[in-house]
Formats: structure tokens, sequence, C-alpha cells
């Protein structure tokens, strides 16, 4: 389905970000992985794409900064001369309840997750425009809809997105470029595996499927957006929640 495409993937070392690279790769697209910090992970992912025959590689960069966020997309352009798909997924938390939250905390949550998706999709919208086509996919969260206790830097950070996301698809879809947002519930994810087998059971409690999900079940959704067969659905927020929220 992507075959001759050309995706950056924003945070893609691990989690979310690494199952969409893989999946978007299985489709047949070239893959440019983002990293800030975490680089044996990202090589690791090159490597494996590498392996099971596609193409791939790695810059880093912190989105959160507007020079290294064009820094990215250059690199992206240079290694294999256009840029197709970019999903916005580098994320942070710093949780905790707002009367101990510091200053600090809120505005690094909000630099790398709201402001990262302005920076890169401000570069990449520049190309695409130039392209007239283009699939942008933000990743966004289920609590940006609903809110959650000790995360109001997170809350609001991925609430933005969705606004961000709902603007920009009013702004480019005339040029033939596709703007969504994928809310995650709760994925089985490094931020997931630390929480305890009886928190666990709480959350799941108002999940009607009764199981966490899974970084590949985002991934799928995201490689039906990224496709051909998405090409009239943008300014949308789709739910990856097990029903969590209705």
């Amino acid at each position: 389905m992507l075959t001759g495409k050309v995706a950056l993937i924003t945070g893609a070392g691990r989690g979310i970000g690494k199952a969409i690279a893989l999946k978007f790769s299985e489709l047949g697209a070239s893959i440019v992985v983002n990293y800030r910090s975490s680089e044996k992970e990202a090589q690791e992912l090159i490597d494996e794409i590498k392996k099971r025959g596609g193409e791939a590689a790695a810059v880093q960069g912190d989105v959160s900064s507007f020079l290294d966020a064009e820094k990215v997309v250059k690199f992206a352009i240079e290694k294999f001369g256009r840029l197709d798909i970019l999903v916005n997924n580098a994320g942070i938390t710093k949780d905790t309840l707002l009367l101990r939250m510091k200053e600090e905390d809120f505005d690094k949550v909000l630099e790398v997750n709201l402001k990262g998706v302005f920076n890169c999709t401000k570069y990449a919208s520049s190309v695409m425009l130039k392209q007239k086509s283009g699939k942008i996919i933000n990743i966004s969260s289920v609590i940006g809809l609903i809110g959650n206790a000790g995360q109001a830097n997170y809350a609001a950070a991925k609430a933005g997105i969705i606004g961000f996301t709902k603007s920009v698809a009013k702004e480019l879809g005339a040029r033939g470029i596709t703007v969504n947002a994928i809310a995650p519930g709760f994925i089985t994810t490094d931020m997931t595996e630390v929480l305890s087998d009886k928190l666990k059971e709480k959350l799941l409690e108002n999940v009607p499927l009764k199981k966490l999900g899974t970084p590949e079940d985002v991934a799928n959704l995201a490689a039906f957006l990224a496709s051909d067969n998405a090409n009239y659905i943008t300014g949308q927020v789709i739910n990856v929640d097990g029903g969590m929220v209705m």
C-alpha cells in the first residue's frame, strides 16, 4: 500500500513509533527514523528494517527545537528525494498533580508534545505543498479528550494536537494533503510497563474489551491513514482505545 512512499516518523526508536516504522516498511515505504537520545534503539530499528529488505535511515534531532525540526525534514529530502508521510509521534510525560507541578515540567511537555508537532508539520507541509500531496498523522491521546488527574500538562498538549490537526486539515486540504490524529488509549509501552498489576486492573475496568492495546494496533490505523485508501479522510480524530472513550 505504501510502495514508493517516504515516511518520516518522529520519536520512532521504540514503542508506538517503532511499530509504525516497521509496519510502514512492511508495506513498502522508505523510513526516516527520528530520535532525540535513543540512538542505540534507533540503529537497532534501522538494522531490523534493512534485514527485512526495507530502506531506512536515522536522524538525530529534538523536535521541540525549530532548527532541529528543519534539519530532520531536510535530511529526509536529501536522503530519499521526497516526503510523502509525516507521523508526529515524539512525546514525553512529566506527570504530577497540578499543585506539585513545576513550571519547567509543564513547559517541557508542551514544547515536545505540541510545539514539536507544529515545528515538524510546518517544514514538512512546505515540501508536501510543492508535491500537491501528503499525509500527516499526529499521535494524540484519549487523555487529550477526557483529561486525567496528574497529567494536566500532557492532557493540554494532546488536546492541543487535536485542535491543531483540525485547523491544519482545513488549511492544506485543497492541495491534496490530509491531516488526521490518532488518540491511543492504554497501550502496552514503556510508559505502561511500569504500572502495577493492580493499577492495570483498575484501568481496564473502563475498557470494554478488557485488555491493553498494542503498538501494532496503533500502527495498523496509521498505515490505513497513510495509504490511498484514506484519501477522503481528513481532520479526524480516531481513538484506538478498546472502547474506553465513546
